[in-house]
């Protein structure tokens, strides 16, 4: 019997197959966690798209230095900022005026989906700096730690940005509520 010498390629082989796994797993229990966090920063579902191939892509480019997989979530959305941030580095701003843009009205028939959509908009009009804590919070259920840790800011720095983006959520839509003729009470 002939027994073949293990090479160094047949290692590097392993080496591949072993990250394609730990890639591939990765992906499946990750891509849409942070294909929502995407569309919540972009707001439209093709940039969203192509930021989440550009995470990934990084993601595997450097998926050696990921020691620890439950940090892996809080990686993901790390790359995935920093890939939002490299679009407007990129991005040149098309100016049109007001008046050559046809605006349509998506009239939309179910009472619930409207109210979601109003809850995203007052979430989108908040400042960056308590609309991404709160995203973090309701879509991901972060703590405040684990917030902090994300931004690299201080707890109470979060938890205050949290008490302050929901405070102005609460009276967006008192205002709003206001403004149609609902009442409390």
């Amino acid at each position: 019997m002939f027994f073949r010498k293990r090479s160094a390629n047949d290692s590097v082989s392993e080496d591949v197959i072993a990250k394609q796994k730990r890639y591939e797993a990765l992906v499946h229990d990750l891509h849409g966690d942070i294909f929502r966090y995407a569309y919540w920063l972009v707001k439209d579902k093709a940039i969203a798209e192509d930021i989440v191939q550009e995470t990934f892509l990084r993601a595997w480019k450097s998926l050696d230095s990921l020691k620890d997989q439950k940090a892996a979530k809080s990686w993901l959305i790390t790359i995935l900022r920093r890939e939002n941030a490299r679009r407007f580095e990129r991005k040149q701003f098309d100016l049109v005026d007001m008046d050559d843009v046809s605006l349509e009205d998506d009239s939309l028939s179910n009472e619930l989906e409207i109210e979601y959509q109003e809850l995203r908009q007052l979430m989108a009009g908040l400042n960056e700096e308590y609309r991404e804590p709160l995203i973090l919070q309701v879509m991901f259920g972060y703590s405040g730690d684990e917030i902090a840790q994300q931004l690299d800011l201080n707890k109470n720095t979060v938890m205050t940005r949290l008490f302050r983006a929901r405070s102005q959520l609460k009276d967006a839509l008192e205002k709003s509520n206001n403004s149609r003729g609902y009442q409390n009470g």
